[in-house]
């Protein structure tokens, strides 16, 4: 297929601010790539303070699975967190300023005692395990403290996804606030259910499994868009799928829904985690493919232990979105708030399913 050009604002329907255009053929200018950076792959690096038999270079250990010295998924205290319970939680008003104490707690979780391992590479039971440790973490640091508000898991993997360690890893925050990007994909997640009486991650999840239609030029009569059946379906499991958005801030960028609605990951079973870790990590495979040696961020949007209102239950669907990291934002991207997107996600979705796995 070759790319057609395009030029279009598209709009995202969770959150209108982090809408999208699309620009097709800013993708012909000369640029360095950020994701060029040299990749580590023994199994084990002595001065590495994530590798085993390195434990003492870590903070406190929180925990180890498993429980003996042949560990291969360990969490630890950050060395340099963001939040701490070193400070009172207490709010300040400056003038027009409000401070807020950053209380909480920053985790690390080492996904696997090799240095080198690639997520792609690991075993699904494995990844499973890792994912299955996220929830037994949230559960634990919401329990633990009725001022830990929101709890947050995500993965910076490479220097231009803002990883600054090459060992494999992810990092569980407990803040004490509810990001604001969280909050509005709550709100007008409310918003939409209570206009039209369902999920409006569910809408977008069939509208991507069963829709088929064609736009049509008004003047001309010309065929503009055609939307097949699953057209931006990436992978497919027994619980989840993994779906490119259509407006997709970055070029492969790729989220993951459970097939049921849910608004809770901390509700997810040991089966549904199982599938998860397979469709994660047929993407990744998928990417690998296409992209080679990939730098990305994902992260994991659930609601919060506390909802404003019941509604939020109905009306909100946690979800993983994952962010291979190709691009610099640049002056116009920070100006306008509206990200530039070089690749079609059509085009993207298409490279992305040819990859035979």
């Amino acid at each position: 297929m070759v790319d057609q050009k395009i030029r279009e604002i598209r709009i995202n329907p969770i959150i209108p601010a982090e809408s999208v255009l699309i620009a097709t053929e800013r993708g012909n200018r000369p640029e360095k790539k950020p994701g060029s950076a040299s990749f580590d792959s023994r199994s084990l690096v002595s001065e590495c303070p994530f590798c085993r038999g390195n434990e003492n270079q870590t903070p406190g250990e929180i925990l180890r699975v498993p429980g003996d010295g042949n560990w291969q998924i360990r969490v630890v205290q950050n060395l340099y967190p963001v939040f701490g319970d070193d400070h009172l939680l207490s709010d300040l008003n400056l003038g027009v300023h409000h401070v807020i104490d950053g209380y909480g707690q920053h985790e690390v979780v080492i996904d696997h005692a090799n240095h080198g391992i690639q997520l792609y590479q690991m075993e699904q039971s494995h990844i499973s395990r890792i994912f299955s440790l996220y929830r037994d973490r949230m559960k634990q640091l919401y329990t633990a403290n009725e001022n830990h508000r929101y709890v947050l898991v995500f993965k910076n993997f490479g220097p231009a996804a803002g990883g600054s360690i090459a060992h494999t890893h992810s990092q569980i925050i407990a803040m004490p606030v509810v990001p604001a990007n969280v909050e509005m994909e709550i709100d007008n997640s409310r918003k939409y259910f209570q206009n039209q009486g369902k999920c409006i991650f569910c809408t977008l999840m069939d509208e991507s499994l069963t829709y088929e239609g064609t736009v049509y030029d008004r003047f001309s009569g010309e065929q503009k868009k055609r939307i097949e059946v699953e057209k931006y379906i990436v992978e497919k499991g027994d619980y989840f799928v993994a779906i490119k958005p259509f407006a997709s801030r970055f070029p492969w960028e790729v989220h993951i829904l459970p097939r049921q609605h849910c608004h809770d990951y901390c509700s997810i079973s040991d089966t549904e985690c199982l599938d998860l870790a397979g469709v994660l990590r047929r993407v990744m495979l998928r990417l690998h493919a296409v992209l080679g040696f990939v730098e990305y961020n994902y992260f994991l949007h659930s609601a919060p232990a506390v909802l404003k209102t019941p509604e939020d239950e109905s009306s909100f669907h946690w979800h993983l979105e994952l962010c291979p990291r190709t691009t610099i934002p640049n002056g116009f991207e920070l100006g306008s708030g509206l990200a530039i997107n070089t690749v079609s996600p059509e085009r993207a979705v298409e490279q992305l399913r040819a990859v035979q796995i």
